[in-house]
């Protein structure tokens, strides 16, 4: 007796249909493929498929609404034209909250509603490193505080990074050139795996698209071939809920490509992504404009104090300068590394690591850690993985669960031009003093209600109740820098 249950897919989990096709020629150039979703609503979704060698054809869904789902496929190609099927979208399983959006104008939630709070990574070349790094890589990750990792598909070429990859995203190789119209799947099915491996641990995988730093030819394939690459990267990852599209690291040091190149390339991801994934572009020098429709969130290079005043109105600190000038969520994805190379980017102090980050969650913004400490093997975090040396992990991690004990999505409060203040206000704010370090500060609390002061060494992490206030208070200090109030009415 046949068995036609319906399968049963969780929400926002991955509905893969898979179909045998015609392998002659260049199906990647040849075949078109893809499939409409309907939901029992009426609400139908377009997904492009793509090939996956050896005569295989896959659409990938990620059902975005429970209940009933049926789909049939249109291709140029006979067999597989008009293949139907259907599934059942059911309940989340344990752990998943879905895709992360934009909310609040400013912060971003999961589909779900649960808040997210980016405290990032830098894993530029970690997918190209031998299976015992990337192990190693992975287990360092399980025990980190971070819960997003930028990360290149394309291989990198850069100082520590010199090593010619195993497996490359297209066939060919070095000496005899790339077909940028074959890709190779097992290049793919790599990173799907560790795409995966993030999802597992809650983390969110922060796609590079391009970046200036080859020796290859991928930054540099012409526009045709960039569109091609994008589709089919689309098409085959888009339906794992923890992928954020970054077009480029550093694009304006891609000569090759135009402004309009990179506002074209976005619009085909906003085109092609039916799940409206996070789409940002990393600066270099110049700044993209991230007001631009497609765009959801600033992700900026800035190699200096977050906390320094300027711009259009005097005393304006630089992430309000940016939200008020972008209207976005902003994360400062490179400010900087801790570490030791000869690179004036990249030998912070793990205490100003700490405190750029500070820095810019206490004026309403997000901020990605990076680091970089000489090794003779040549193994350092930011590019490779492997492990970390640095100081400034763990005080991300004491930040993080203050940030996430406080109420959900702070803004920035001006409470003098000193000082960063995050909060809600009359119910709670976080002051951070950042490198000054006085020995007492005067406050000025709302009369009505009664407010526990704490004092935070964000360095040492420690927390220290000072006692409970109203009104004018004078609350003493230790004099040291790195230091925090947390004032929470009770």
């Amino acid at each position: 007796m046949m068995n036609n249950k319906i399968p049963e897919i969780g929400l926002w989990e991955m509905f893969e249909v898979t179909l045998e096709g015609p392998k002659r020629g260049n199906p990647f150039l040849e075949v078109e493929l893809k499939a409409i979703f309907t939901h029992e609503s009426g609400e139908t979704l377009e997904i492009e498929g793509f090939y996956n060698d050896n005569g295989i054809y896959k659409i990938r869904f990620m059902p975005v609404k429970k209940g009933h789902w049926r789909y049939v496929t249109e291709s140029n190609v006979e067999e597989l034209d008009g293949q139907k099927g259907e599934f059942i979208c059911v309940d989340l399983s344990p752990g998943n909250h879905g895709p992360v959006r934009v909310h609040n104008k400013y912060h971003f939630a999961y589909a779900d509603g649960t808040p997210y709070i980016p405290f990032g990574t830098t894993l530029y070349a970690w997918i190209y490193q031998s299976p015992t790094l990337i192990k190693q890589t992975l287990d360092t990750l399980r025990k980190s505080p971070f819960n997003k990792v930028r990360m290149c598909i394309f291989p990198k070429y850069y100082a520590y990074n010199r090593e010619e990859p195993v497996m490359y995203p297209f066939k060919g190789s070095i000496s005899e050139g790339f077909d940028f119209t074959w890709f190779n799947v097992s290049f793919f099915e790599h990173l799907e795996r560790q795409i995966e491996n993030l999802m597992k641990m809650g983390i969110e995988a922060d796609l590079i698209l391009f970046h200036p730093y080859d020796r290859w030819g991928f930054s540099n394939m012409g526009f045709e071939n960039d569109i091609r690459y994008l589709r089919y990267v689309v098409a085959r990852l888009s339906a794992y809920r923890n992928v954020w599209w970054s077009l480029a690291n550093e694009y304006d040091f891609l000569e090759s490509k135009t402004l309009e190149d990179w506002d074209r390339y976005f619009q085909l991801i906003q085109e092609k992504d039916p799940y409206n994934h996070l789409r940002s572009i990393h600066c270099g020098i110049t700044f993209y404009d991230y007001s631009k429709p497609w765009v959801t969130h600033a992700s900026i290079q800035w190699q200096g104090s977050l906390r320094s005043w300027g711009g259009d109105n005097w005393g304006e600190k630089k992430v309000l300068e940016w939200r008020r000038r972008y209207g976005k969520p902003i994360i400062v994805d490179e400010c900087g590394y801790e570490g030791d190379i000869e690179f004036g980017w990249g030998n912070l102090t793990s205490q100003e690591m700490v405190n750029r980050i500070w820095e810019g969650v206490t004026t309403g913004g997000y901020v990605t850690h990076g680091e970089t400490y000489y090794r003779e093997d040549e193994v350092l975090w930011w590019s490779k993985g492997g492990r970390l040396h640095g100081q400034s992990p763990e005080r991300i991690a004491f930040l993080k669960k203050i940030i996430e004990e406080a109420p959900d999505y702070l803004e920035p409060i001006h409470v003098d031009w000193d000082v960063s203040c995050i909060g809600k206000e009359k119910d709670y704010y976080l002051i951070y003093f950042d490198v000054n370090r006085p020995r007492f500060r005067k406050l000025t609390l709302p009369e009505e209600g009664s407010y526990r002061i704490e004092v935070i060494d964000a360095w040492n992490m420690t927390v220290d109740v000072v006692g409970t206030f109203r009104g004018e208070c004078k609350i003493e200090l230790p004099g040291r820098s790195y230091m925090a109030l947390r004032i929470t009415r009770v």
